[in-house]
């Protein structure tokens, strides 16, 4: 019997963009103020957790990742991927069995067509990777959250002050709402919804 329990909660897996957020232990500031970056999930099991993400941690690190449907996963950085990274998830297994449940019932829901209504109010892109130019000249890697033909919702290692102008990929904007898990920025232009994709993206020389 369990054997086969450990089969089944192998088989158990959710594939597929949600955004989140997550906290590194060597995030901590000088104030004990620990910074929160968001993150799009890739994958889940009761054992690993795959996501994109602006700031990757070092492999051991511990981290904690929150995705609503999920609540709260714990572990230690597995290894790092191109722009993420996978968790090793660390659980009781009164916690794993919890996880098990969760992860089956979004499964279903997703498949029945019935996932969160809010997930569809906002344009994710395919993929969340980008470059933030600063005016000084300075890069920094980023996650888009979200985007809109006005602007676009940002996770990176900074928190610039409101109005500060810097460019997006290859779109100029400027800094108009911190969050909780970054800040938002205004397009100075509106953007081809078609396009915009392509034009967030930067790829470094």
């Amino acid at each position: 019997m369990g054997q086969k329990a450990s089969q089944r909660s192998s088989d158990i897996r959710f594939i597929g963009a949600l955004m989140g957020r997550y906290l590194l232990a060597s995030r901590k500031n000088r104030s004990h103020r620990v910074q929160v970056f968001a993150c799009r999930l890739q994958s889940i099991s009761p054992q690993l957790m795959v996501a994109s993400a602006p700031v990757l941690g070092a492999p051991g690190e511990e981290l904690s990742a929150n995705f609503e449907p999920f609540g709260t996963v714990r572990g230690r950085v597995d290894r790092l991927i191109d722009g993420g990274f996978s968790m090793a998830i660390e659980t009781s297994a009164e916690e794993r069995d919890l996880l098990i449940k969760r992860i089956g019932w979004y499964k279903k829901r997703v498949f029945h067509g019935v996932a969160d209504k809010r997930a569809h109010r906002r344009v994710m892109p395919r993929d969340p990777r980008s470059t933030i130019l600063f005016a000084d000249g300075t890069r920094l890697p980023c996650l888009i959250i979200d985007m809109s033909r006005s602007g676009a919702a940002l996770s990176a290692d900074v928190q610039p002050d409101l109005g500060t102008p810097l460019a997006v990929g290859r779109v100029v904007a400027r800094v108009v709402r911190w969050l909780d898990v970054g800040f938002a920025v205004q397009f100075l232009v509106e953007q081809e919804p078609d396009s915009l994709e392509d034009r967030l993206h930067l790829v470094d020389a």
